[in-house]
């Protein structure tokens, strides 16, 4: 017999949007549960550049979103403080660059209420002293970073704690429906293998790139273009700014700072449809964000890349047209009882990370409305879990600074909870993001982490200069400890893990990557033999890899490595 659960609202996705709507019916008090088939921000979400938008990089094309970004902005920077870098971002003028373009500009900018102030070439350097030396203008405008992983866990934490439901690593297999009406959904769940069902009052088609799939189980007609964009991770942090290229969107024209490395971005190429889970980075586009980036801030062409990881936008084309003249690139709210006389189902998608609590506001109202719930949103009042940061920082003694600043910038309020005297929760587990013992068992405990991969995203372990490299055996091992399972599950997600940074290395494997990733090789095949963990009894990997070996050189080793890239 089939086990089956039953809530008001099932949420199909744990990208920003689907975490968003998950809050937000939770704080209106509407019962739901959300779905999603890898980990919180595994998609789109978790892979793009991080940047919180003033808007101002679509003033000029599309003047509705860049007044939705503003008004997004300015809400995030209140209610996700601890997700939020108010960087502030310049927009630069190069000698190639049409200085007229500057000043359509700044008047679009003004029109959309977005705060702009001109700045002589002299006045931006010292701002930003790595910025290109030759600019001839520059714009400054209320541009910020956003940690999109901490963001879409923050929805989901105080979705939780408001009676909402999370189901990682579950997949949805079908829409349960009668006589037209969608009742639920059937799920299996990836860590245990069984199978189960949810019946609810309302579906809600919040997968992105992969709504399509999620309405074709209902035989709808949704078409998405996907657009992938390709983007680099630096190796330090070389500018404390935004940098944009003063001009009409093109490949490779923002540098953005993110916590302690920098990213340049991105390139755009319309892909197939069937490819949005085979994503590769390819020599072409390397080339493009190296010669570009480096117009923007010189520096970067001495700068080491770390990785390179790309993500698809969805472009949905929302009138049955398949030639793809007809797409939306802003937020599109279906409801398919209108549309296609389906009741139980909507679909939410377009729009951009940015715009995330808009569109989940937007959903909720209409799920309210059919459900006959009055209760209003408060999501752009509320402040998310983490952001409640206390006026003076408290820490004991004992604790080192760089710890506990590291700490409070990534939870907030809660780091709280594992700020202690005590020493083993003290030690630090990664050098490069100050990660300590305490925080991982926090993550492991109360953040829904499962894997190595998991915890990258609630921590940042992993994802510093060395890649894992001096850390990631380390926390694995604390998997056994508070993950509630034995060493050789944690031996295995720790070659799950390798396997998922060696994607993001491979596309720009040459010198100081190609000599960092033969250390890693000697330090894990050659000293620990990771490839020869006898295979587990059963599966508990969420990567798509079918080798367990990081090789980066000749090796006698017969398995395969899939090179597809992972989000940063």
């Amino acid at each position: 017999m089939t086990t089956w659960l039953e809530t008001e609202v099932v949420i199909i996705g744990g990208g920003a949007t689907g975490t968003g709507i998950m809050r937000d019916c939770a704080l209106r008090g509407i019962k739901c549960i959300l779905i999603e088939k890898d980990d919180l921000a595994s998609g789109t979400t978790g892979r793009n550049h991080g940047l919180l938008h003033s808007g101002a990089r679509y003033a000029v094309t599309d003047p509705e979103s860049a007044k939705e970004c503003i008004i997004e902005n300015r809400i995030l920077k209140n209610i996700a403080r601890h997700c939020v870098e108010d960087t502030q971002g310049l927009f630069i003028s190069l000698p190639d660059d049409d200085l007229q373009f500057q000043q359509q500009f700044i008047s679009a900018c003004q029109s959309a209420d977005i705060d702009v102030e001109q700045l002589t070439p002299q006045q931006a350097l010292r701002l930003e002293p790595n910025c290109n030396p030759q600019l001839i203008g520059a714009v400054k405008v209320p541009d910020g970073t956003i940690d999109p992983f901490r963001l879409a866990s923050s929805n989901a934490l105080d979705a939780i704690e408001h009676g909402a439901q999370l189901f990682n690593h579950t997949f949805v297999t079908a829409l349960i429906q009668h006589n037209g009406v969608v009742k639920g959904v059937k799920c299996l769940n990836l860590k245990t293998n069984t199978h189960f069902e949810i019946r609810a009052q309302q579906v809600i088609n919040a997968a992105g790139i992969w709504g399509q799939q999620i309405c074709e189980y209902g035989d709808l007609n949704i078409t998405m273009f996907p657009a992938k964009g390709s983007l680099l991770i630096l190796d330090y942090r070389i500018n404390n700014l935004v940098i944009n290229r003063c001009r009409k969107p093109s490949d490779a024209d923002i540098l953005v700072p993110g916590d302690t490395i920098s990213l340049i971005g991105t390139t755009s190429e319309r892909i197939d449809y069937k490819d949005i889970d085979d994503l590769h980075v390819t020599s072409r586009e390397i080339d493009i964000l190296l010669k570009e980036g480096a117009k923007l801030a010189p520096i970067m062409a001495n700068t080491r890349v770390l990785r390179a990881y790309a993500g698809v936008r969805p472009l949905v084309a929302v009138d049955g047209d398949t030639s793809g003249r007809n797409i939306s690139r802003g937020i599109v709210l279906l409801d398919h009882a209108e549309r296609d006389s389906m009741d139980g189902f909507i679909t939410i998608t377009g729009g951009k990370l940015m715009t995330y609590r808009m569109m989940a506001e937007w959903t909720t109202d209409l799920i309210a409305k059919k459900l006959g719930n009055t209760t209003p949103c408060t999501t752009h009042q509320q402040p998310l879990p983490g952001s409640e940061q206390p006026k003076a920082i408290r820490h004991t003694a004992s604790l080192a600074k760089p710890v506990y600043q590291s700490a409070y910038y990534r939870h907030g309020e809660r780091a709280e909870q594992f700020l202690t005297d005590d020493k083993k929760s003290q030690a630090i587990i990664c050098e490069c993001e100050m990660v300590t013992c305490g925080e991982v068992e926090y993550a492991i405990k109360q953040l829904d982490v499962h894997n190595l991969v998991d915890l990258r995203r609630r921590t940042r372990v992993g994802m510093g200069p060395c890649q894992g490299e001096l850390c990631s055996y380390r926390a694995a091992g604390l998997f056994a400890e508070y993950g509630n399972t034995d060493g050789n599950h944690a031996s295995h997600i720790l070659s799950d893990f390798l396997e998922e940074r060696w994607k993001g290395i491979k596309p720009v494997f040459w010198g100081d990557a190609l000599r960092e990733g033969e250390f890693s090789y000697w330090i894990y095949e050659g000293l620990f033999g990771v490839s020869d963990i006898p295979p587990a009894s059963t599966s508990t990997s969420t990567s798509t890899s079918t080798s367990t070996s990081t090789s980066t050189s000749t090796s006698t080793s017969t398995n395969t490595i899939n090179p597809s890239c992972e989000e940063k």
